[in-house]
Parts: structure tokens; C-alpha cells; sequence
């Protein structure tokens, strides 16, 4: 099964416990949050105050993504504050090896995200140790960018490297895309806009989960 992870990202704050209501109803598997410094990406966001609101709306996991500089800092706080996955970034993470631990110390599984411009070969030395690889479609930093689809060749060497990862793709997923995803790898998609930014949150929820598990691998 292909698992959905809607991003927190696109909600409308003040309709928080309604619009997470409805994409649980849709048959989404995890929620997704991303955390934007403004420095790390051109954009900011929110801290460990909105993961632990969303923790006390829903049982569902959180997939907490840090878009920031100096995330060993930040990591015990988003532990605290409920996430069930932490992924930081290839790019600024000058000891990797180190944070992967520093997460998975605290009971939760450990991602890595990549950038449409990294290549997936970076993380050979600590694939086999994390739980998740997040490539990113998008540059991240801004909901609503299109879909880059070159991406979509890295998945194949992540997936023969470790068989058991989440492998998540995440920017400009909609129905079409979706299908585009699953077919290169992906078993995990993250949408934002396509989800609540639609009049029925549930439908689009479930038609995007029904679109990507309708592809034959």
C-alpha cells in the first residue's frame, strides 16, 4: 500500500482540527510538517509548538521534515513535542552519521531528504542506517512549485541499497504525478495543496491515495 502524508503546511490554521479531521477520513497514513528557518530555505514557517497542537489532534504519526540550519539543536524539541520521524537534509548536515544516531536515540525512526540537485549516491555510506529518504520534487521552501521529474530516477538505486525504506517524494504531488512517483519507487507521497487546498478534503485525500495505489510496479 501506498501511504499518503498530507502536508500540514497547506492547512488553514484556524479550520486546524477540521481540515486534519478530514484528510484522517480520507485515509491518509501520516501527517507531514515542514520547518523553514528563512535561512536554510527562503521561507518560514512554524516550531515545535504547531507539531505538538497537531500530536494533540490527531493520533496518526507525524513526519517532521527540518528545512533548517544547526538541526542537532532543534532535534530534542521536535522529539518532545511528538515527532514519529525526523528527517534533516544532506545538504547541511556536515556529520550525518552523527544525527542519524542523535535521532534514533530518542526512539524515532530517521530520514534523509535530498534536493532535486543531489545526487541520491551521497547517502552510500549511511543508507543502510536510516528509515527514510525524502526526495524532494521541488525546491523546497514553497508549496504550489511544479514537479520536477527528473527525480524520479534516484529512487532505484535507494530502493536496491535498502529495501526497507520509506521512500517519499514530496513537492507538486497531484493525481498525475502521484502515478509518476509510485511507478519510479515511491511508497510514500506527500501532498499539500492538492489536498487542502480542494473543496472536499476527504475525496482528495482519498482519490490521490486511490490514483497512486491503482499503479501497477
Amino acid at each position: 500500500m501506498i501511504q499518503i502524508a498530507p502536508s500540514v503546511l497547506s492547512v488553514d490554521l484556524t479550520k486546524l482540527v477540521e481540515q486534519i479531521r478530514a484528510a484522517e477520513k480520507g485515509g491518509a497514513s501520516f501527517f507531514h510538517l515542514d520547518i523553514m528557518d528563512g535561512h536554510f530555505v527562503p521561507n518560514i514557517s512554524f516550531g515545535p509548538v504547531i507539531v505538538a497542537t497537531v500530536k494533540s489532534i490527531t493520533d496518526l504519526p507525524l513526519d517532521v521534515h527540518l528545512m533548517i540550519d544547526n538541526p542537532e539543536i532543534y532535534i530534542p524539541d521536535f522529539a518532545k513535542a511528538g515527532a514519529s520521524i525526523i528527517t534533516v537534509h544532506q545538504e547541511n548536515s556536515l556529520h550525518l552519521d552523527r544525527l542519524v544516531g542523535q535521532i534514533h536515540s530518542f526512539g524515532i525512526k530517521a530520514g534523509i531528504a535530498l534536493n532535486p540537485a543531489t545526487p541520491e549516491t551521497t547517502l552510500a555510506y549511511v543508507v543502510r542506517n536510516i528509515d527514510l529518504v525524502l526526495v524532494m520534487s521541488v525546491n523546497p521552501g514553497f508549496g504550489g512549485q511544479k514537479f520536477i521529474k527528473g527525480v524520479l530516477s534516484k529512487f532505484k538505486w535507494l530502493k536496491e541499497q535498502n529495501p526497507d525504506l520509506i521512500l517519499e517524494i514530496d513537492g507538486g504531488i497531484n493525481l498525475e504525478t502521484a502515478k509518476d512517483a509510485v511507478s519510479a519507487g515511491a511508497n510514500m507521497l506527500v501532498a499539500g495543496n492538492a489536498i487542502f487546498n480542494s473543496e472536499d478534503i476527504a475525496v482528495a485525500t482519498k482519490s490521490l491515495l486511490d490514483a497512486a495505489n491503482y499503479v501497477i510496479v
